[in-house]
């Protein structure tokens, strides 16, 4: 049996907590496989800089030996997006991105100003995880993005934004879905 694609983690802005669906995930990983994971690392966590984030995703990126799987949530999203414009991508295997946040929407924070919506394919196997009832991101806006980064949709109907406070937990349904995304690569 193959050994599992390693992981890298792209939080939102402020990092994901301790019951945050990706720390949840990325402490299982790591309970089965210590070097199976990489979260990334920046600097400005509170007062994103688009920059310093595209540099901490390359470097979590670089710690792994080989193609790994990009697991992002709402401003990792535009990260996400934005980096693998600016990359050749060869390393990566594929993009599972859950919640983007809308940069053009009265709700978006200040401090993020610098991300901006995708604005081009991402040149990797894509899933957009979007939920229906999103207060950063209206479904019509979500489904733009995917269709300006080439990702395949899966709509998880209202689960806010998908985070603890949208009451997800460890969030099995949306593992389920990185695992078949995982099988598709």
């Amino acid at each position: 049996m193959r050994r599992p694609r390693p992981w890298v983690i792209v939080p939102g802005i402020w990092n994901s907590d301790p019951e945050h669906w990706q720390s949840r995930w990325q402490d299982d990983r790591q309970a089965d496989d210590p070097h199976g994971v990489v979260r990334i690392a920046p600097s400005s966590w509170s007062e994103p800089d688009p920059a310093d984030w595209s540099a901490a995703i390359s470097r979590a990126v670089a710690a792994c030996d080989e193609p790994q799987v990009l697991i992002a949530h709402s401003l990792g999203v535009l990260a996400v997006a934005d980096w693998l414009r600016g990359t050749g991508h060869a390393p990566v295997a594929g993009a599972f991105l859950v919640a983007p946040p809308d940069p053009a929407a009265a709700g978006f924070p200040d401090a993020a100003a610098g991300f901006a919506e995708p604005s081009g394919p991402s040149g990797v196997p894509t899933v957009l995880v979007v939920s229906d009832d999103d207060p950063y991101c209206s479904t019509e806006r979500a489904l733009g993005f995917a269709g300006t980064l080439g990702a395949q949709v899966v709509r998880v109907g209202a689960l806010g934004h998908v985070n603890v406070a949208s009451g997800v937990g460890g969030w099995p349904a949306g593992h389920a879905l990185l695992t078949d995304f995982e099988r598709s690569l």
